[in-house]
């Protein structure tokens, strides 16, 4: 079980409003992890919840190589 005093680290989420509520996911961990809610707040609680979820299933070797510093997000035509 995970230890959340001892083993705490930052992590980045990006948070996205749609017309029907917001969705959020981490940057920077292996797999597929998303959260929803009907407000920013409840899409950050949910993804959380799934990120602590993930790792105590998975292990903390999820996250990528090294710490995550910042995320951007660009935008670029296609």
């Amino acid at each position: 079980m995970l230890n959340t005093e001892t083993r705490m680290k930052p992590v980045h989420i990006i948070v996205e409003h749609h017309h029907d509520g917001y969705i959020a996911y981490p940057v920077g961990i292996r797999g597929i992890i998303v959260g929803e809610g009907d407000t920013y707040d409840d899409a950050v609680n949910d993804c959380t919840s799934a990120v602590r979820f993930h790792i105590e299933t998975f292990g903390d070797d999820l996250f990528t190589s090294g710490d995550l510093t910042t995320a951007s997000i660009a935008q670029v035509m296609v």
